[in-house]
């Protein structure tokens, strides 16, 4: 039985939740005529995660609803806003840190953030990068950011940070090309030792391809100018908050945790396909119960690499890159398009 299987009965039960709390998500259900019973995950309703930036899709009322995350709509067709109540805000908290809590280890370490402390000032109302910051600032303490006001480097507050907690165990986090251009250059510039860091970073690879810097020079680069060996790329999207899916220890993957899979699909005919055949990433996570986000098709290529053979236990996976626009409407489009004629 695979792992996704094994979330099956959870995923049915969530779905059935959805179903009665989510009279959007059930129209579109009742259209595609979904069954109430599921022998396979791969029989699971998917939802595109575009739904989201032009529908409004929560299974709780309004006067429940405790924070609203917004994506940053940099794709077109609008923001995707997630409503979270106060249990799934505390839920999606807590499953982080259980994820993290494989490289982090149970303590809180001192924490650099590559960013600025503005990014965070609303606090019902946030958007990806914000929400991405203040959900990993839980898990530091001592918060160092390492951008000002302007959204310029601090090489001051570096050091300084440096000089304090450089000794001993430390956590950085940041966006990737944002790691890359305020961090990497700046430590390199000014010899900075990092050896002693924890990086966790995700996102904004296709600026970095423009400076043919991939995963895995990312990774010497680090380990050759800065020192910095423990690095883990993570995988996750505001449809899925709390979710993420952690690089291993080598970089050799993505991996899934015990309360989330994925699935790759042939963008033809929707059919899982098998390891080393690339598709369209479906992802599946028991924790989204105040919207039903728990079974979205992305917009993201992706490969299986293989399932217990790499660092960690469990199905590990690679991300290619995004849908060509022409295949990411068709995604959208082809859904709608099945539920309006139903």
């Amino acid at each position: 039985m695979s792992a996704a299987d094994g979330l099956l009965p959870e995923l049915a039960a969530l779905t059935e939740h959805h179903r009665e709390r989510c009279q959007p998500y059930a129209r579109i259900l009742d259209a595609l005529g979904v069954p109430r019973e599921f022998s396979d995950v791969e029989e699971l309703p998917w939802l595109p995660v575009r739904m989201f930036k032009t529908h409004e899709l929560r299974s709780v009322p309004d006067d429940e609803v405790f924070k609203v995350l917004t994506s940053s709509g940099t794709t077109g067709g609008g923001a995707s806003r997630i409503y979270l109540d106060k249990d799934a805000a505390a839920a999606q908290t807590r499953h982080l840190g259980a994820t993290l809590r494989a490289v982090l280890g149970p303590k809180r370490l001192p924490m650099l953030m590559v960013d600025t402390v503005g990014i965070i000032k609303n606090r019902r109302e946030f958007s990806a990068r914000g929400a991405g910051v203040l959900g990993m600032a839980t898990f530091g303490r001592d918060h160092t950011y390492l951008l000002d006001e302007h959204d310029e480097p601090d090489v001051g507050a570096l050091r300084n940070f440096l000089a304090r907690h450089g000794g001993a165990p430390f956590l950085i986090f940041g966006f990737t090309f944002m790691v890359w251009q305020y961090l990497y250059e700046v430590a390199r510039e000014h010899s900075l030792d990092l050896s002693n860091g924890i990086l966790i970073h995700s996102g904004g690879w296709k600026k970095l391809a423009d400076r043919a810097v991939d995963n895995e020079e990312f990774r010497r680069r680090f380990r050759a100018d800065t020192g910095l060996a423990r690095v883990h790329n993570y995988y996750g999207m505001i449809e899925q908050i709390g979710t993420v899916f952690l690089e291993g220890p080598s970089g050799d993957g993505l991996y899934c945790p015990d309360f989330a899979d994925v699935v790759i699909r042939d963008p033809e005919t929707w059919a899982r396909q098998p390891i080393g055949v690339p598709g369209v990433i479906q992802v599946m996570s028991t924790l989204p119960r105040s919207y039903p986000g728990h079974v979205l098709l992305t917009e993201d290529l992706g490969v299986l690499h293989g399932v217990d053979d790499g660092d960690w236990p469990g199905k590990r996976f690679s991300v290619l890159g995004r849908l060509p626009r022409a295949e990411v409407r068709g995604c959208s489009d082809t859904f709608a398009a099945r539920g309006a004629a139903a």
